[in-house]
């Protein structure tokens, strides 16, 4: 049994549409692992599959597009969604959906770098 809390082949999928897109970076998060460009997540992997991030003003937008509501904490998490595996079972699917946490990510400013305190 795989310790890993998400799909490793789906993950590197995801980095297949991101490397051509420009610079990310990979965090653990959530339990599972978050792509983050412009210093913030735009998509991430878990358990239950693929979470983009599409902000509040696209969020009604991508639950009329299928995906569905990402819960945390049993709360919805306005902003995020979950996209079934069969929205994203081809490349140009789960290429649409990681596009739209990408174009997301850069549409804010990046993140000024934390300052570490102490020596």
């Amino acid at each position: 049994m795989s310790l890993m809390a998400y799909d490793e082949q789906l993950a590197e999928r995801v980095r297949i549409i991101l490397e051509p897109r420009g610079e990310f970076t990979e965090r653990s998060m959530f339990g599972g692992l978050a792509f983050l460009v412009n210093t913030h997540m735009a998509c991430g992997l878990m358990r239950e599959g693929l979470m983009v991030r599409v902000g509040k003003p696209h969020y009604d937008a991508a639950l009329e597009r299928g995906a569905e509501v990402m819960l945390f904490t049993g709360r919805p998490m306005r902003g995020m969604v979950l996209v079934p595996e069969t929205l994203i079972a081809d490349d140009a699917g789960l290429e649409s959906w990681v596009s739209s946490g990408v174009d997301f990510a850069l549409s804010e400013p990046p993140k000024k770098p934390k300052v570490s305190k102490g020596g």
